[in-house]
């Protein structure tokens, strides 16, 4: 039947589901233990929302559900391309994927540290860096000792590597 003989109130519109964190095309998804560990449990947590939905109004939960659905979709997609990333097997001397970083920026007094995560673990303020961001791929390769400098706009901010570990948080 075509939408034209169907009343607008009995229409659903399509949820819009906010896409998950940027992994450009042809890039893997890299993810340490602990990252593939939050995703299954943001899965798992998504299958108990959507297990307890409880509406009165029909369409309400329907569009809920197919909301929580295509969230669902959108996750496990990643899931199943998550490459888990062995940090016992980096390299000890250099900046690679999973490596807590102590930086000094810029000469400041206190230094800060860093960890270069995959793009669902990256957090500004838990100081995780996602592997693409411009500054991630600056510091890889990197050694302590060795600096480098991040252009921004008419600024620069220069990094320098104090420590490099791959203790697993």
């Amino acid at each position: 039947m075509s939408r034209g003989f169907v009343k607008e109130e009995d229409q659903e519109s399509t949820p819009m589901v906010p896409p998950r964190a940027d992994l450009p095309n042809g890039i893997t998804n890299y993810v340490t233990a602990f990252g593939l560990q939050a995703l299954l449990d943001e899965r798992e947590q998504l299958q108990i929302e959507k297990d307890n939905l409880s509406f009165t109004n029909e369409q309400e939960r329907r569009i809920a559900v197919n909301f929580l659905q295509a969230k669902l979709q959108l996750l496990s997609e990643r899931i199943a391309s998550a490459k888990v990333v062995d940090l016992n097997k980096q390299p000890l001397d250099e900046i690679r994927f999973g490596a807590h970083i102590t930086l000094c920026i810029n000469d400041q007094q206190k230094p800060e540290r860093y960890q270069i995560v995959g793009v669902d673990e990256a957090n500004i303020s838990l100081h995780k860096i996602g592997f693409t961001a411009p500054i991630a791929k600056l510091l890889i390769n990197k050694k302590i000792g060795e600096k480098t400098v991040l252009k921004l706009g008419t600024k620069n901010r220069t990094f320098k590597v104090l420590a490099i570990s791959y203790n697993q948080e």
